[in-house]
């Protein structure tokens, strides 16, 4: 059975209305960097970006990524669909990236979920997959919740089955490492809620960044993938409580309705500074921290 749709995975372009992040790293380099080294993928059904957009939430930071993902997914006639992050502002949002699903020549293709109070949730169909986005920014917080509304329009959206089954896409992942204190603390809160809107329905992955890591697990039976940053990665080399950035943007590439459906594999940009140590802090104070 071959694959019926290929999805390319970023997440936290982190691009600022300047360009650096807040740590000094040039984002606007990093997204550029892994476009261009992942050009050579073939049969790409659509561009996913899960949060994190701009790193100051500004109006700028979101249109140069939509203008950078937006020039990648033009050139090969497919759409983009963007969440929100914790860094994100939804009015800034809104205003450069209305739904968040927008199709190949840049049209808002996507129908927002109705009493969302200007929250992102929406939905649009790629060649009959259903693609779901979520809200889960929590403004002020680093941690993300889904509230009573938005699960309620998800468990609508999936009451039908769609021609090639769904992804449902946001930011804050809903499942962590046990050993990681901010995991534990800053994914997805109240993730049973969403494992009881998505166990038994045509739900193929849900797919999240925030965690600038590659991290995989299962939610009420579905898988979820979380993909590492474009920005900077997290190398969780260091002690638990810590928290280590490093250069080196990276992406997923999603395979769905194959033999192995679904397939996720991580691609790293070509980067001579990849792994190279941008900060390293405490996880409870986001204080810098010598590591012996």
């Amino acid at each position: 059975m071959p694959t019926t749709h290929r999805i390319l995975h970023l997440s936290d372009t982190h691009i600022s209305r300047t360009g650096p992040d807040e740590d000094g790293v040039d984002a606007v380099s990093a997204l550029e960097r892994i476009l261009h080294d992942v050009r050579h993928v073939p049969d790409l059904d659509l561009v996913l970006v899960t949060g994190d957009i701009a790193d100051d939430g500004s109006y700028e930071g979101c249109v140069a990524v939509r203008e950078l993902v937006g020039g990648f997914a033009e050139e090969r006639g497919v759409p983009h669909v963007y969440t929100t992050g914790n860094h994100d502002d939804r009015d800034a949002f809104a205003r450069a990236l209305g739904s968040g699903h927008l199709g190949p020549d840049g049209r808002d293709v996507g129908r927002l979920a109705g009493g969302s109070s200007g929250k992102r949730a929406a939905v649009s169909e790629v060649g009959g997959l259903r693609v779901i986005s979520l809200d889960s920014l929590v403004p002020g917080s680093v941690h993300g919740e889904l509230d009573g509304g938005q699960l309620s329009w998800l468990r609508g959206q999936l009451s039908r089955p769609a021609p090639a089954g769904t992804v449902v896409a946001f930011h804050h992942p809903p499942l962590h490492v046990g050993w990681s204190p901010f995991m534990r603390t800053d994914g997805l809160r109240e993730s049973a809620l969403l494992a009881d809107a998505v166990a038994g329905t045509d739900v193929h992955a849900v797919l999240c960044g925030h965690f600038h890591l590659q991290l995989s697990g299962t939610l009420g039976g579905v898988p979820v993938w979380v993909t590492p940053g474009v920005v900077t990665r997290n190398d969780r080399t260091c002690r638990p409580e810590h928290i280590r950035g490093v250069l080196g943007a990276s992406a997923t590439v999603v395979d769905l309705g194959g033999p192995f459906s679904p397939a996720f594999h991580t691609l790293h940009a070509r980067d001579p500074r990849a792994g190279e140590q941008v900060y390293l802090v405490d996880a409870d104070s986001w204080d810098d921290v010598d590591e012996e």
